[in-house]
């Protein structure tokens, strides 16, 4: 059995964890990665169902998502500021869960399932930014900067965790159950995330009554459309937003690639969900390693300038090789290389730009950022992808597709190196403060 002594090496090993942060990281660690099996089981299925509902019809539904979106932003908005978050952030997992059970019910009994199909992959869409915003603003509010080099690494290998389990339990189960018995499955899991997360509020924040537990005493100051009013008038804020809309624009024109390119190369709808399962799989494994064993050591060495500014790097020579080889394996190979990037490094990152910012803008601007202007850029980018590649050639579109690429990828790095400099003012001069 496993000593105190070896129990404490194991999270230097990780990452450099305190003695008092132990338990809050450990609910982290476990909310995120049973969030993110629910969601990763859901994720091949939303993939098949984007190819069954038409891959022309894509850009219709990424515009689609966007409007879901901007419905939902305000709503959100308003849960947070009536509502204590100790009882709102859990019971909006729990919302989600109950969701997953309807469209069971509506697949169960569907005959025609071509809109079910397009209905489902946006729900998906605005379900999983969602969830995972609304998990790393309780993040960013829990952690300050400083912690936040060191844990967010090893919670973000929750993230990856739960993405390795979801399509493995989706690769096996698919063959058994089928494709729409997923559900179910995927709800029990966002359950018990909404369980872990009630226990990590908890420990953060005891009472209600606690001078230290703003988030559980009382909900966010303001109102439903404070979060517009945010980024507008923070240029930091403002260039977070351009660097989200940059980075989905890239992974949307990879990801319409994909889709077009499979379509053409496999043909049944569970093999689809198959091989878009095996591809998550392997992602999720070689972030889990980078988030675990070398993001805050990525940090000590580079600096957080090279680690914001990498995947933007990385994906220009990818984009590259795509014009020049647009077949199955260059296809996946750049999602592939994109996903690790962003689940290891960019993401942890752009989570850490948060932790520099008033409590209020965490739970709102970020939220605002993190899924309307998220799916803002997949619809937009949707649609230049569209417009640019129906005027080339078939045996061109991957050419135009990298070209575009290429383009977006350059304004992205140069965005990020900014952004990493003002981060670095900020947590300077919060730490002075602090002091």
């Amino acid at each position: 059995m496993a000593t105190t002594a070896d129990q404490a090496a194991l999270w230097q090993r990780l990452a450099d964890v305190k003695p008092a942060e132990r338990r809050a990281l450990g609910y982290a660690f476990f909310c995120a990665a049973a969030m993110f099996t629910a969601y990763a089981i859901l994720r091949p299925v939303r993939e098949t169902m984007g190819i069954t509902s038409g891959v022309r019809n894509l850009p219709a539904l990424f515009w689609a998502t966007f409007a879901c979106m901007l419905i939902a932003q305000p709503i959100y908005g308003w849960l947070v500021s009536r509502y204590p978050l100790r009882r709102i952030l859990p019971q909006i997992y729990l919302l989600f869960a109950a969701m997953l059970l309807g469209f069971y019910g509506w697949f169960f009994f569907a005959q025609d399932q071509t809109w079910i199909a397009r209905t489902y992959f946006v729900w998906v869409s605005v379900f999983n930014l969602f969830i995972v915003a609304v998990f790393w603003s309780l993040m960013a509010d829990v952690f300050d900067s400083e912690q936040a080099a060191r844990l967010f690494g090893v919670i973000a290998g929750g993230i990856s965790t739960g993405g390795l389990l979801g399509p493995a339990l989706a690769t096996h189960l698919t063959p058994l159950i089928g494709t729409i018995n997923l559900l179910p499955v995927s709800a029990a899991l966002l359950a018990l995330s909404a369980l872990i997360m009630s226990r990590l509020i908890g420990v953060r924040w005891p009472t209600a009554e606690a001078e230290h537990a703003p988030a559980s005493a009382r909900a966010v100051q303001g109102n439903a459309w404070d979060a517009f009013r945010q980024v507008l008038r923070s240029p930091y804020l403002a260039g977070i937003s351009v660097f989200v809309l940059l980075l989905t624009s890239v992974s949307t024109v990879l990801y319409l690639e994909q889709q077009r390119i499979v379509a053409g190369a496999v043909a049944d709808r569970d093999s689809q969900t198959v091989l878009f399962a095996r591809i998550d799989f392997w992602v999720q494994a070689a972030s889990l390693i980078t988030q675990f064993f070398l993001f805050s050591r990525l940090l000590k060495w580079f600096g957080f300038t090279a680690a914001l500014s990498a995947v933007p790097a990385l994906l220009i020579i990818a984009f590259a090789l795509l014009s020049a080889t647009p077949s199955l394996a260059v296809i996946v190979g750049a999602m592939m290389a994109r996903r690790i990037g962003e689940y290891g490094i960019t993401r942890p990152c752009r989570d850490m730009l948060f932790t520099v910012v008033p409590r209020e803008e965490k739970y709102k601007a970020k939220n605002l950022i993190d899924t309307f202007v998220y799916r803002g850029g997949d619809a937009l980018s949707a649609s230049a992808y569209a417009a640019i590649t129906a005027l080339a050639a078939s045996q061109s579109q991957a050419v135009a597709a990298g070209g575009m690429g290429v383009v977006l990828c350059l304004l992205w790095l140069v965005l990020a190196l900014w952004l990493a400099s003002r981060f670095q003012t900020r947590a300077r001069e919060a730490s002075a403060s602090r002091a």
